[in-house]
Parts: structure tokens; sequence; C-alpha cells
């Protein structure tokens, strides 16, 4: 029988949890993990700006092909999804900040090397995303079915619908800020798998709400800053960002009192 219970209790020992645990953050903190993203870029900053550069080009194709289809709801849907991708496109510049940490000289290889070790994880996280925005489109369609826009729709009738489109949108948004706010630098630190990683961000975001809606404001305001230049300076925004999210997941997330 005491074989047994040791036996047993070993295995209990490695029993992985739901979710991992979370330090109380002050409002302040985001302000921090700026200031420590803004450290990384100066320190990686060639690497750091040939990432961004990459993904500022990728905007533009995405729409340039938007554009070409004439639809300007494609153009919208464009903006709001390479706001709400941003975590999973940003996976490189997790690795760069990580390299920093390391004591490594950051390189673009080692990002790739990284990626490819993760992409199990990056792809199931990426489905789960986009199951949501596909969902959210749908509703945003429903939306549009329950208020028409007509040449004779009224500013009353517009401002219903700006309403009711913008509570839709909020709730969704909600939804897939909280799940990646740090489960793709959770992934890449620990090798933990994308449901533990976005469980433990949901529960991080909802300890930290004061905190975590600074961030999510700082985020959009910079989102919206690069995009008025044209997203010329998302070059320098989008690395910022991504490195100062790596400090967030690293001061938020407590790892070692799961071990």
């Amino acid at each position: 029988m005491g074989n047994t219970n040791d036996v047993q209790s070993v295995e209990d020992e490695h029993i992985e949890p739901l979710f991992y645990p979370s330090r109380k953050l002050a409002m302040s903190a985001p302000f921090g993990w700026l200031r420590a993203g803004w450290n990384d870029f100066k320190n990686a900053w060639k690497v750091s700006l040939i990432y961004g550069g990459s993904l500022v080009l990728l905007t533009y194709l995405l729409f340039w092909l938007g554009w070409g289809e004439g639809n300007t709801l494609i153009l919208f849907s464009l903006v709001v999804g390479l706001i709400l991708m941003g975590p999973l496109l940003a996976f490189g510049l997790y690795s760069i900040s990580r390299q920093l940490q390391m004591g490594l000289k950051p390189q673009l290889g080692y990002c790739f090397k990284e990626g490819r070790e993760h992409m199990r994880n990056e792809m199931l996280f990426a489905l789960v995303m986009l199951v949501v925005l596909l969902v959210w489109a749908r509703a945003a369609s429903m939306v549009h079915v329950f208020f028409p826009i007509t040449d004779e729709t009224g500013l009353l009738e517009w401002l219903q619908f700006l309403a009711v489109g913008s509570a839709v949108g909020s709730i969704f948004a909600a939804i897939i800020f909280m799940a990646s706010a740090f489960a793709l630098p959770m992934m890449l630190d620990t090798q933990k798998d994308a449901i533990t990683s976005a469980l433990t961000s949901v529960a991080a975001v909802l300890n930290n709400k004061g905190a975590m809606l600074v961030w999510a404001l700082l985020i959009v305001f910079l989102m919206l800053l690069g995009t008025a230049t044209g997203f010329i300076a998302l070059a320098l925004i989008l690395p910022l960002i991504g490195h100062a999210t790596w400090h967030a997941y690293r001061e938020t997330i407590v790892m070692e009192d799961a071990e």
C-alpha cells in the first residue's frame, strides 16, 4: 500500500494544471513593458526592423488584394484581422526578445527555427482564432440584416447600426484579446500547449482587468497611429509591441509556482 501511495503521489506531482497563476499588476505596468520593449528594439534594431518591415509588406499585399476586389468591407476586415492576429504574426519578435534575455545575439534564423519547433501549437492557436473571426464575420452580417443601410437611412438609424455593431464587435475583440495576450510568448518560453497557454492568458487578463485595459488601449492607439502613416510607421510600432508583449508575459505569468 505504501508503494502504491508513493507512485500515486509522484503521478499527481506531474499532472499539468488547467492554467498557470499570474501576478497582480499595477495600472502603470504597460508603460514599463513599452520601455522594456524599446530597449529590446534598440539592442536588436536591425533584426527587428527587418521583421517589422516584412509585416508591413504583408499588410500592403493584403490591402492590394482587398482593393483589387473593390470591397470596402474586405479592407475593413483586413484591418481588424491584422490587429487581432498580431500576437501570432509577432512570434518571431518574441523570439528576438527571448534571445536577448538568454544573452544571445538575435538572428532571424533562430526565430524561424523556433517557429518551426512550435508550428503545431501555432497552427492550433491560429485555427481557434480563425474560427472566432469567422463567427464574428457572421455576427456582423446578421447585424447588417437587422439594421439595413440604404440611401434613405437617417442619422438615428446609422447611430443604432454603429452602436449595435460596436457592441457585438467588442465582445469578439475581448475574447481574442484575452486568449492571445500572453499565449504565444508562453508557448515559446515553456513549450506548453495552445489550450493551456490560452486559458492561462484569459485568467491573467481577468486577474488584471485595469492594467490590461490600459494595455489594449495603448495597442489600439499605436496601431491607429501606424495606420495613419500609411502603415510605414508599423515597421517600428509592430516590433515595439511585440517586444513589449514578451516583457508583459515575463512580468505577469508565474511559471515557477506551478513547478
